[in-house]
């Protein structure tokens, strides 16, 4: 029987694998007849199916719809929903960039709005003046359409270099002189690691089947379950999500997915009422990345999941415990097994329940225990860490810096939420500073300088919730505030921890704005 189950399942898995193969085959024919009819009619063909620009480029999925998108608004390129779909999925799969060429900067892709980036000179003052720098570091060109790029951004904007982010220097040589050879060495158009990755690219089909998977949301905390996949031709997938809270609540839900380049996920989830996405990183049995609301990308969690058969310690949940007192704790991963270890110090009760995905401990930590981070071991698995404290030294905010944006009550520009955490850290045996992790706080905005406050920011900028989310004002002109100014504001976000009879107090910056109107997929 046993047998015969084997040989049904590599039947299955040889038929699936053949007919992707007819689906990619047609999929690559229909995107080429496509940029035959539709796009080369202004890119010259070079041979060998090239076409002028267009093939000495590469980008993320995201990149390409982006690309599309400027040819049709400034262009007038006239094409559908459908086709732009096939051509994005046929660039990004033929003209992509390797994992490797991702690392650093996957937070434009996953939507991270208020990450504070580094760059070298000169493209930070270059580029990331006007948006961000990973929207150039997640594209590939030779110099010739580097330069053309400079040239496309001065013949687009004509009065680019008189511009107050421009013309503090000499703008159009530098660019030419400084930026073009520096992104051409940095960023080329051919690369070992995306020639490697085209002959080791995996198969679609080796994604399907149960994942393990866990996370965090702010205001509901630690999140945990299974995510089944199911794949089907194209490089699409059915995926359905079973799992909860650490207070138990559902986070179930179902969607679809699709693979580009081998490894670029992209799903769309109803979970709920709430339709999120999720932008992962799919590689040898395990997925990261973040899933975020469609209509509310701030509202997010980061997302690590490990394919069953790939064992793997993903996470503790929670990842703290204070010495002397007892505490559940879950183990999450794959193909869990084995005896649990967690230090010296820290007891284990009681084996709760343990299955290949979970393993619930009750646990208690001695009052001596030793502070700080150490591994957790469960059998032959580690790669989990658990932090120990007796009290907690520093409070910081999470995100240390953030902007809010104004909005309607509409769909056209909702308002966009500042949304935080409050980090505790302690000092370990050695005297050094270690995360403990992110722990309940009292939450309160104050007007982060004198203009803030004559300007009554707080009264008006919005409002400071007991979660730590804070909901912007209304959009447009009020004619309460000064010269009926809208309901912007700088703003100072604290959070406070009492220790005994101790106060503890983290703070961080908020910028209430205008709305966002230009949402681009990189922004």
């Amino acid at each position: 029987m046993k047998t015969t189950r084997l040989r049904h399942h590599a039947g299955t898995l040889t038929l699936v694998a053949a007919t992707t193969l007819f689906a990619q085959a047609q999929a690559a024919e229909e995107a080429e007849t496509i940029l035959a009819a539709k796009c080369a009619q202004c890119h010259t063909p070079q041979g060998e199916g090239a076409l002028s620009r267009i093939s000495q480029q590469r980008k993320t999925p995201e990149g390409w719809l982006m690309s599309i998108a400027r040819m049709q608004i400034m262009h007038g390129l006239e094409i559908s929903d459908d086709e732009r779909r096939t051509l994005v999925k046929y660039l990004a799969d033929k003209q992509g960039l390797a994992p490797s060429e991702t690392e650093g900067v996957r937070y434009a892709m996953e939507r991270r709005l208020n990450t504070m980036e580094q760059f070298d000179e000169p493209l930070n003052q270059m580029c990331a003046r006007c948006h961000s720098g990973a929207r150039v570091a997640l594209q590939r060109r030779p110099a010739k359409e580097w330069e053309h790029l400079v040239h496309f951004h001065l013949g687009q904007w004509p009065s680019l270099e008189y511009q107050a982010l421009s013309r503090d220097r000499d703008w159009l040589n530098i660019a030419l002189e400084e930026v073009v050879p520096q992104l051409s060495e940095r960023f080329p158009l051919a690369s070992a690691d995306w020639s490697a990755w085209q002959k080791q690219r995996p198969a679609a089909e080796t994604l399907a089947g149960q994942w393990s998977f866990s996370g965090n949301m702010l205001g509901k905390g630690d999140v945990r379950g299974v995510m089944s996949v199911s794949v089907e031709p194209g490089d699409t997938f059915q995926l359905s999500i079973d799992g909860q809270y650490a207070d138990g609540s559902p986070f179930k839900g179902s969607g679809s997915a699709i693979l580009y380049n081998g490894y670029e996920w992209r799903a769309q989830v109803q979970v709920g009422d709430t339709l999120m996405r999720q932008v992962l990183s799919a590689r040898d049995g395990q997925m990261s990345g973040r899933m975020f609301e469609a209509e509310h990308d701030e509202r997010g969690l980061d997302f690590v999941a490990a394919q069953q058969g790939n064992a793997q310690l993903l996470s503790v949940q929670p990842g703290h415990i204070k010495a002397g007192s007892e505490a559940e704790l879950t183990l999450v991963g794959s193909g869990l097994s084995g005896a649990p270890d967690l230090g010296a110090g820290i007891e284990v009760l009681e084996v709760l329940a343990q299955d290949p995905q979970q393993t619930r401990l009750r646990v208690r930590a001695a009052p001596d225990a030793v502070a700080g981070l150490r591994d957790v071991r469960l059998g032959k698995l580690n790669g989990a860490q658990l932090a120990v404290y007796d009290s907690i030294s520093e409070i910081k905010v999470v995100p240390a810096f953030s902007v809010a944006r104004v909005g309607d009550n509409g769909a056209s520009t909702p308002k966009v939420q500042g949304r935080f955490e409050a980090e505790a850290w302690g000092l370990g045996a050695d005297g050094k500073p270690y995360r403990i992790g992110f722990l309940p706080a009292k939450w309160s905005v104050a007007p982060f300088d004198e203009r803030a406050a004559e300007d009554e920011d707080v009264k008006y900028a919005g409002v400071m919730q007991d979660d730590g989310v804070f909901v912007p004002g209304d959009a447009g002109p009020n004619p309460a505030r000064r010269m009926s100014t809208n309901n912007a504001g700088n703003l100072k976000v604290i959070a406070e921890m009492e220790q005994g009879d101790q106060t503890l107090k983290g703070e961080g910056q908020l910028i209430v704005t205008v709305q966002r109107w230009n949402n681009p997929p990189l922004p």
